[in-house]
Order: C-alpha cells, then structure tokens, then sequence
C-alpha cells in the first residue's frame, strides 16, 4: 500500500495548512487499527487536500496511495477513502484538472469495489464510476448490472442518485439512464428507490416525470414513514441509542430525497408549494420538521403567495414534539410580517408557554424566545402584554426593544418601561452601547417624545467623553431628529459636527431649523473627505435639503459616477431631490441596479419619487417583479433579514409602476 510513500518529498509539497510534511502519517493512520487514530488522519486530509475548492500539489501526490487503501479489502472504513477520493478529484474552480487525472488514472480500482462485500463501500463507489470513468458506457452498463443485483436499501439510493448524475454529466448517454430512471420510477420497485427516481429524473429529464409528480411523491412519502416507523427500534429497548433517537428522532435520509425533489423543481413554486402542504400535513412528526426547514429554503429564496405554507408552520407549533416546534418557531421568526398568518397560533403559544418567553444561550444573557419574537415582528400587538410583564421584570431580554420596534404605535402602552431603563443605562458602562440601541429603536418607533432627556443623556459628554456610547450616537441622533427634538439638542450636534457622525449631526440641524448655510460646509466636507459611510451618508442628507444644496451639485455628480454602488447610488438620488434632472441619475440607476442588488430598494424608493421622469427604467421594475427568485437570493448573498428586504423592494417597485406614476 505505501511502496514509494517515503520517496516522494512531501516536505517540499504543499497543501492548504502549510508544508506536506505530515500527509506520510495521515495516510498510514488511515490502514490503523485504532478508530480514532483513522478518524483523525481522514479529518485532517479532508481539510488539507481539497480546501475552498483549491487544488494543492500534495494533492494528486496522494490519490496513487488513497487508491491502493481503498483496494485492499482487510483496510477498516474504506468507504470513507473513496469518498475521499471522490472529494478531492472534482475539477476546481480554476480550472486546475490535476487531481481529477490523477484519480481518472487509476479509477479501475472503483470497479470491483461496486460489488464489495461492504454496503458502504458500493455505496460510495457508485458515484466515482460515474464521476471518473475511462467508458461513460462501461459505467453505464455497471450502474444497470448493480441496481439488478443490489439489495441493500441505502446503496439502492446511491446507484439512482450516480445514475441522474450520469445522465446530466453525458448527454450523449443520457437516454438509456433516464429509462432505467423512469423504471425505477414506478412499481414494483420500493417507495425509497422511486422517491430518489423521481428526484433525479427532475433534475435530468423533467420531461419524462410522471402526471401527478406531487401527489405520487406524497404518497411514496408517507408509505416510506410508514415502513421506517414500523422497522424502529422497539419502544422497550433502553439502550443509549434508542434514549436518543426517541429524544430527537431524524431522517436524514428521507430529508434528503425531498430536498433533491425540491431543488430539481426550482422555480416551480406552486408545485413545491403543493409538496410541501403534502409534508406538512402528513402523521409522521420527522416529515414535519424535514418538511419545515425545507419551506425555509423555499420562503427564504422565492416569491409568491405563501399564506397556505406558513399557515401550515402554524399549526406544527402546537405538535408534542419539541424539536419540531422549535423549527416551525425558528422559521416563522424570520418571515416578520409574512408570518401574519400564523399569528393566531404563535399567540396560542405564547399564552400556553410562559416559560418560552425568554431564552438563555450557554454563557450568555437572556434573549426573547422564539415564540414571543415571531409575534412582534410580524406586528401583532398581542404581543404586548407578555412584553410588558418581561420588561416589568428585574432581568428583561437585552435585545427586546429591537423586537418591540415591529410593533409601532401599538407599543406604546410600554413606552414608559422603555423610558426607564433607557435612563438607567450607565454612562461608563462598557456595555452601555449594547444596551441603548435596542432600546433606541423602541422609542424611535413608539414616538415617545416624552423620552427626550433620556436620549439626551445618552450623548452627554460628547464629543469626547462618550466612550462606549460613541457606538450609538448615530441611532441617538436619528432618534431624536424623529421626535422632532433637534432645537433642544443643538449644542451637543454642533458639538458632533467635527467627529464621525458629522453628516448625521448636519442633517439633525438642518431637520430643526432649516439654515444650510450652516450644515452645507460640514456635509461636503464629508461627502468629498469621508471613509464610504460617511459619503453615503452626507448624500442622503443632501439630498433631504433639496434646492437649498445645489452648490453641492458637482461634487454629487462626480459621486454619482464612481467609488461602491452604495456612494453612486446615495449620490444619484441626492442629485434627484435636489436638481430634478433625470439625465445624470438614470445611467447610474441603471449600473448600480445590474451591478449589485444590494442597492434595488434605495433606487426603486426614488424613482417612485420621480413620476413620468423614471420611465426609461421601467424595464428594470418590471423585471423585478416578474422575477420569481427574491434578488439576494438570486445574488447568492442572502442574509438575515433578506425577506423583509425583499418584500420592501417588490412594494417599492409596485409603487412605481402600478401607481401610476411612470406612464
């Protein structure tokens, strides 16, 4: 197994940690007779021979060694070397083929281990026949000879998934796969096999999928459960893995063919809405929760009307099991108000659990539960009342007024709890950031002009005595410009106009008594001098001063047409607020829209503004609304709050088209 290992100079190789010194003594571990010892040395090659889809020059190195481990039948855990294999001979990203030919050189090894005695082993073979044959109809021919022979259910799966992958990889092939799919597909074979059949002749051939594709994987669903349940481990046995499996039973298995199903049918929404309500209604509790994390996926990356599949996760809040209630919790957590649907649930929920109120990680403080979060952010003001008992209470969550905020003025019975603690912040405190934004935010949303001198407070000392709270000034500023408070906090923004939250003090000013002449210099200063916030900020505030910024206008020009999408975009809209003059922002619109989504709901905000004006860009609105895939998640770049973010950019864009505003 090792002839030669010690005549290569692995220390003059690399891999992604650094000298290749150590591979000689991963690959000797992998023939040890100590699990741990294999385990470990497995690990430590997955890490270093294949990271980030880089390729290294230890790499193809290895593949003659890990390729005469895997032949040799007395070498413990072989299926983990092949897929080893497998891993590390994918094509890179750059178009580095090394590691792939080295693997394709010897791939005559994965023949006979198709057939091995370990079901492991042939099921990890069958992908590399496919994935690095010398014949695409040698592996073809081997693929069909193992599905007639093969009995062993897992292994069953993994020859179907080798045989979609086979009919995407060779087109020319590809007919003759696709029939053994279709075949696989149907009776008499079992509910597994044709569930993974389906799924694979999705992704390969939709074409050839049968009439009634969701009401047939339903059902071959449900008849899968049915046989997993009854083969479980009696409820008597008390061994350590029937404890945990009947704690937190899972199917990773069968999570796995329907996420294939829904990835194959992709922007089909009404039919993957269709096969969720399937799952999500079906007896099995497992199904549920492989169900809700799918619809996560589903209502995370695509539009459309969701109403039925949300109100679906509603009713999975009220199931005995935790962990299925726990995901639906979770999901609904982050739709905000596309989570109104289930609203009478969460409320249903929040009354029957006080004790999911709050929520402690290990070694952290308390946060608002999952249940109780869901409510607020999706606007329901049955939220308040178990607010308010926890903001009464001596330890209430740190981030509770970031929840609260969704609630708007139905928050405003506990405007006075907000008052309070936000004045019992201590000013040196090192945490008094982290405790006042959320807090902030509360009483930006309330309007609780009452709460003024605590805001006040907040900035005292500034602006060199702020410490921590320098962290918040900004949210400070924007709070107290919304309470209309700008006149009262005048000498502490004058103070701020030198620091980094010049544009935000500039703009308050301006808010309270309306003289440019004063905050004009400062917001120039920053947009031409500024790190990038602070340029994207000083061109909204331009922006809001309208014709009185016109001596800003060649600056904004010059903004508008370089530096990120952000500054470009801060800037065109400040040239529309202030000039009107569509000639200079619409070319940069239109680059900013196709070069970073991120920079959608600004544009589609202004042009609303700009009526008749915004016309040459209504093909870009219309695409956006008539794109089914929500624009981060089209960008690959989805992040927390993505929905919300979604939402708001397909209403801005109604705005501008059905409100008849561009004609």
């Amino acid at each position: 197994m090792f002839t030669g290992i010690d005549e290569v100079d692995w220390a003059s190789l690399r891999h992604a940690h650094g000298s290749a010194r150590d591979v000689p003594g991963w690959l000797r571990a992998l023939a040890s007779a100590d699990s741990a010892e294999r385990a470990g040395a497995l690990d430590g090659m997955y890490g270093a021979l294949r990271h980030e889809d880089r390729v290294y020059d230890a790499t193809p190195a290895c593949v003659p060694f890990l390729l005469a481990l895997a032949a040799r039948p007395e070498v413990p855990d072989r299926a983990g070397i092949v897929e080893l294999l497998v891993g590390i001979g994918m094509e890179g990203t750059d178009g580095d083929t090394r590691a792939w030919e080295a693997v394709r050189a010897g791939a005559e090894v994965f023949v006979p281990l198709a057939e091995d005695a370990d079901p492991a082993v042939r099921g990890a073979a069958a992908g590399a026949l496919v994935r690095f044959p010398a014949e695409p109809a040698r592996a073809l021919e081997l693929l069909h000879l193992r599905l007639r022979a093969e009995r062993d259910g897992c292994v069953l799966l993994a020859l179907t998934e080798a045989l979609g992958l086979f009919a995407r990889r060779y087109p020319a092939h590809a007919d003759a796969a696709v029939d053994l799919l279709v075949e696989l597909s149907e009776p008499p074979h079992d509910a597994g096999p044709r569930l993974a059949a389906l799924g694979q002749l999705a992704l390969a051939a939709p074409a050839r999928l049968p009439a009634g594709l969701v009401p047939t994987a339903v059902g071959l669903l449900r008849e899968r459960s049915a046989r997993r349940a009854g083969a479980a481990e009696p409820a008597g046995a008390d061994t350590l893995v029937g404890r945990i499996r009947r704690l937190r039973p899972s199917d990773e298995e069968g999570a796995h063919l329907l996420r294939t199903l829904h990835t194959a049918l992709g922007d089909r929404v009404a039919d993957r809405t269709a096969l969720l309500t399937g799952q999500l209604t079906g007896p099995d509790p497992v199904d549920r929760c492989n169900a809700v994390w799918m619809a996560a996926a589903l209502l995370r990356g695509w539009r459309g009307d969701h109403t039925a599949t949300v109100g679906l996760l509603g009713s999975q809040l009220g199931a005995d099991q935790d962990r299925l209630r726990d995901a639906a919790v979770a999901v609904l957590a982050e739709l905000f108000v596309l989570a109104a649907p289930a609203a009478g649930d969460l409320h249903t929920l929040v009354c029957a659990r006080p004790d999911l109120w709050t929520h402690r990680w290990e070694r952290g403080s308390p946060v608002l539960g999952g249940p109780l979060r869901a409510l607020a952010r999706c606007g329901d003001p049955r939220a308040v009342p178990a607010l308010a008992q926890l903001l009464a209470g001596p330890a209430a969550p740190a981030d509770l007024g970031f929840e609260l905020a969704h609630l708007g003025a139905a928050a405003a019975p506990l405007a006075p709890a907000v008052r309070h603690r936000l004045g019992r912040i201590p000013l040196t405190s090192p945490s008094a950031a982290l405790l006042a934004a959320p807090l902030l935010a509360a009483v930006r949303a309330v309007g609780d002009e009452d709460a003024v001198p605590e805001v006040l407070r907040l900035l005292s000392g500034a602006p060199d005595g702020l410490g921590a709270r320098d962290a918040v000034v900004g949210q400070a500023i924007g709070t107290l410009e919304a309470l209309g408070a700008g006149r009262r906090a005048a000498p502490l923004l004058r103070a701020l106009l030198t620091t980094r939250h010049a544009a935000a003090a500039a703009g308050a000013l301006w808010s309270a008594d309306g003289d440019a002449s004063a905050v004009l210099p400062v917001l120039l200063r920053e947009l031409t001098q500024g790190d990038p916030a602070s340029r994207c900020a000083a061109a909204r505030r331009l922006g809001k001063l309208g014709h009185a910024a016109r001596p800003a206008l060649p600056a904004l020009r010059r903004a508008a047409g370089s530096g990120r999408t952000g500054q470009r975009t801060a800037a065109a809209c400040a040239l529309w607020h202030i000039a009107a003059d569509p000639e200079p922002v619409l070319p940069a619109f239109r680059a900013a829209w196709t070069a970073d989504p991120h920079v959608r709901g600004s544009i589609a905000r202004c042009l609303s503004t700009m009526g008749p004006a915004a016309s040459p860009l209504r093909d870009l609105v219309a695409a956006e609304l008539a794109a089914p895939r929500r624009h981060l998640a089209r960008a690959g770049t989805p992040c927390r709050r993505g929905i919300p973010r979604d939402e708001a950019l397909l209403s801005a864009c109604r705005e501008v088209l059905v409100g008849r505003q561009i004609r």
